[in-house]
């Protein structure tokens, strides 16, 4: 940018005025005798709260030991095209080795680390490389997708840890450090601030991001997330970015949230989730109004699963749940977590508005069911409309905080396919083909086969609360 002329020219006798009347200022109102008013009127206080800065360098020291550098080789599942060309002719696809790279950090001296779940899913083999150059072959303790988290396992004693803080006291502008390999370089720290804290990304039904502008890139995934303490805050998991590189917009799993889970991992290698059976959406302004509620708040029940213990505890349709085992749903994303992390078979009081008036149920949670996903075959929707998708049931739509209870939730849509070219999106609900319900997948399947090749296909989907048709070509 050119720089603007008048500035540009600002001369030596310009520059000497000004230091002239800076040296002027004591004897003038803008000197001492004015700086003593300002704090008179102020209270006596400064106007902004002075805060001291962390002492980053010591930080970084502490934490380096106990974060560490995760590598994995791993099978491809899939290579698409090129492997129908195999299969076409008979044969078998060949196996694709693949590499990555990522971040973690031990949790326990006795060698247990903490790693987002897509560093290591699909893994054959695990390194795990620490500060001082030791690389230990890392085992999976266990999985949870639904949180992006995973517990790996290294033959190690007596190792540094990085201690876990409490993420619900983090505060927006709080300074904060990540700590990871990204792109491979090992041991980088970065630092920024707490930018938001509660984001939803639509990453999972238990989405309560923190968001931070502290450089997050490629490699980092599963790195601490270190406060002014030099405790971990946040596991770092995902980035916002048009090339693949930092804008300042990264994302971190609270560690509030992940305790629970990483807990159950290294007791049982799997995470045992509350249900409660019901289907939900926000409380907007205009549907506080029509419920009579103070405030958009809460979270407004859109169907209710037969036989579950939401119907069990006399919950129905167009009921507002308002609070939950005495925690207020502020937001509908709120209610997820909190039936997640309630104890299965525990009874818990849940306040509701119905009709205006506020009343009390009791609910007893049943265990989540862990369903396999029905993913569609690649002779029906994959080769013909270029998507993969599965069922839509009440449970689902209530773990993705959807208000759609059927149909066929999109999860995939190929790059260039059908599908993609008619605006079809992941997170799409198809609810009818040519005009007729499609309540599933195999339903699905049925009327693209039934389908007269050759004419366009015109489908109803539902996208975030609104119904929209769209064409298909031929």
């Amino acid at each position: 940018m050119k720089i603007p002329t008048r500035v540009a020219r600002f001369t030596w006798p310009a520059l000497a005025l000004v230091l002239l009347l800076v040296g002027l200022a004591p004897l003038s109102g803008f000197g001492r005798d004015g700086q003593r008013l300002w704090q008179e009127r102020a209270g006596g206080a400064p106007a902004v709260a002075t805060v001291p800065a962390p002492n980053w360098v010591e930080i970084a020291r502490a934490a380096k030991p106990a974060v560490v550098n995760v590598s994995v080789r791993g099978v491809q599942k899939d290579a698409g095209d090129a492997d129908d060309f195999f299969r076409q002719f008979g044969g078998r696809p060949p196996k694709r080795m693949v590499r990555g790279l990522g971040s973690g950090f031990v949790i326990n001296p006795e060698g247990y680390i903490v790693t987002n779940n897509h560093v290591v899913d699909g893994a054959t083999d695990i390194k795990v490389k620490f500060a001082d150059g030791r690389e230990l072959h890392g085992t999976v303790v266990g999985r949870d997708p639904k949180t992006d988290l995973a517990l790996l396992k290294v033959d190690a004693h007596n190792l540094a840890v990085v201690p876990l803080g409490d993420s619900a006291r983090l505060e927006v502008g709080e300074p904060v450090m990540a700590v990871g390999n990204p792109f491979g370089l090992e041991q980088t720290v970065t630092t920024g601030i707490v930018s938001a804290t509660g984001r939803v990304i639509g990453e999972g039904p238990y989405d309560d991001f923190i968001q931070t502008d502290a450089s997050i890139n490629p490699g980092n995934s599963g790195g601490p997330l270190i406060n002014a303490r030099g405790e971990a805050v946040g596991i770092n998991t995902a980035i916002v970015s048009g090339g693949g590189g930092s804008v300042g917009i990264g994302f971190a799993i609270p560690t509030n949230l992940a305790k629970p889970v990483v807990t159950q991992l290294a007791d049982g290698g799997h995470v045992v989730r509350g249900w409660l059976g019901v289907a939900i959406q926000p409380v907007t302004p205009e549907l506080a109004k029509s419920f009579g509620l103070d405030g958009p708040s809460g979270a407004v029940v859109t169907a209710v699963t037969d036989g579950s213990p939401a119907q069990k505890a006399g919950l129905v349709r167009g009921d507002v749940i308002t609070r939950y085992d005495g925690r207020v749903v502020a937001r509908a994303s709120d209610l997820p977590r909190a039936v997640a992390e309630t104890p299965v078979g525990r009874a818990v009081p849940m306040e509701i508005v119905r009709d205006g008036q506020k009343k009390t149920l009791t609910v007893s949670v049943a265990r989540l069911a862990e369903e396999e996903a029905a993913v569609a075959s690649a002779e029906s929707s994959s080769t013909r409309l270029g998507i993969a998708a599965r069922s839509l049931t009440p449970q689902l739509a209530q773990q993705l905080g959807v208000t759609e209870s059927g149909g066929v939730l999109v999860q995939q849509v190929e790059e260039g396919g059908r599908a993609q070219t008619a605006g079809i999106t992941p997170g799409d609900v198809i609810v009818e083909i040519d005009r007729k319900p499609v309540a599933n997948v195999e339903a699905l399947q049925k009327a693209l086969k039934a389908h007269a090749a050759g004419t366009p296909l015109l489908m109803l989907v539902r996208r975030e609360g609104q119904s929209l048709y769209l064409t298909v070509g031929a």
